[in-house]
């Protein structure tokens, strides 16, 4: 059969959990830097089409193109492993401790910044003619998104901080949702069609994904963005990592687990 049953593929779940916190710290940093590069250039595709168009929809149905690459390529997003690597731990694998996932998270943080800030100084450069003009249409649209998903929240204090952070599990619920489609199929087309939904619905809801971020934000800054580095950092970045856990985690890897692997027992009869 193309289709795991839902025991299967969450199975598989915790399998690859468990393989990436026992990565080499090279594996780990280069599959996090290429997927981070991969979902960057995605992003600014999709900005690119949506600028061209101007019918945002259309860059949200193409912006999943990216995602399916990087994962078909067996590369590593943030917030693919906040939900596969703590089901590792949960499901007690040999060896598997909170210093393993912790150490999974922090190189592949890394690796997705590298892989993401070189796009966003790629993008910077090739929207600029290397910084000799001013930014192009493309260029202006990254650096009003950088500043309305900064100073935007800021301007709503602790409340554009708990919208932030919803945004952000939001996102995760989705964009985790993804990965396990990608486990679902063993056709690439069924991994493809799977992942793409999810993908597509997160994007057009624009919903805040970190590694994304790691893109818009740095080029943002670098084609004139009125916000700072500490804006970004303190008003997107943080709480939309903490947003992607929680979401990522409570929405998908702990839901599938526990009904899934640690089911319950049947209701008796009468």
């Amino acid at each position: 059969m193309s289709y795991l049953v839902p025991s299967e593929f969450v199975t598989k779940m915790i399998d690859a959990g468990e393989s990436k916190i026992f990565m080499s710290t090279k594996d780990t940093l280069i599959r996090s830097y290429m997927a981070g590069a991969i979902l960057a250039l995605a992003a600014a595709f999709a900005i690119t089409v949506t600028v061209q168009t101007g019918v945002p929809i259309i860059g949200a149905i193409l912006f999943p193109v990216g995602f399916c690459m990087l994962y078909l390529l067996g590369f590593d997003l943030l917030t693919g492993v906040f939900v596969l690597t703590p089901l590792a731990l949960i499901d007690k694998r040999p060896g598997v401790t909170i210093k393993g996932v912790l150490r999974n998270w922090g190189l592949v943080f890394i690796g997705n910044f590298g892989g993401a800030f070189t796009m966003a100084v790629m993008m910077a450069i090739i929207s600029t003619y290397a910084f000799s003009v001013e930014p192009n249409a493309i260029g202006q649209k990254i650096a009003s998104i950088g500043e309305g998903r900064t100073v935007g929240y800021a301007e709503h204090g602790l409340a554009g901080m708990f919208t932030l952070f919803i945004r952000g599990m939001l996102c995760n619920w989705m964009v985790s949702t993804g990965v396990v489609g990608a486990m679902i199929s063993t056709t690439v087309t069924g991994k493809v069609v799977a992942m793409w939904m999810p993908i597509m619905l997160f994007f057009a809801m624009t919903f805040e994904h970190s590694i994304v971020n790691m893109f818009l934000f740095p080029a943002g800054l670098m084609m004139g963005g009125n916000f700072s580095v500490m804006d970004y950092i303190i008003w997107n970045e943080i709480p939309t990592v903490l947003g992607n856990l929680v979401g990522g985690l409570a929405f998908t890897g702990l839901t599938l687990y526990s009904t899934h692997i640690k089911t319950s027992p049947r209701r008796a009869v009468g």
